[in-house]
């Protein structure tokens, strides 16, 4: 099967293969795939940890802390706080980090829309 891609813009159109290879747009991905992938890494090996210990460490996931409060109760509940706080931190970054990449090519995009119109 022949290659589909096409190497130049078409007439009066915004060539997009030219914006994905330009060197803010892969520092864009650069940028949010060093914190995504660590991020999903770290959390999947705390999830992983929980649902192990979980299933082969039930006296010690049974152990009580505080009245009926135990070790698992507090583990599986701070899988919550650990979605949350990842959350959290994706925006904060996405915003410092990632929006000013982004908006700086949304607006060079948008202005090579108007010059072609």
């Amino acid at each position: 099967m022949s290659d589909p891609r096409i190497d130049t813009a078409p007439p009066g159109g915004i060539d997009y293969i030219a914006v994905e290879e330009s060197p803010p747009f892969v520092e864009l991905k650069r940028r949010h795939r060093g914190f995504v992938f660590p991020m999903a890494i770290a959390f999947l090996v705390w999830y992983f940890a929980y649902v192990l210990l979980s299933s082969f460490a039930p006296d010690f996931m049974a152990q009580r802390v505080w009245g009926d409060i135990t070790v698992g109760l507090i583990f599986g509940l701070g899988q919550f706080v650990t979605t949350f706080a990842i959350t959290m931190t994706y925006v904060w970054y996405a915003n410092r980090k990632l929006d000013p990449i982004s908006e700086e090519i949304r607006d060079g995009l948008e202005q090579q829309q108007e010059a072609s119109v």
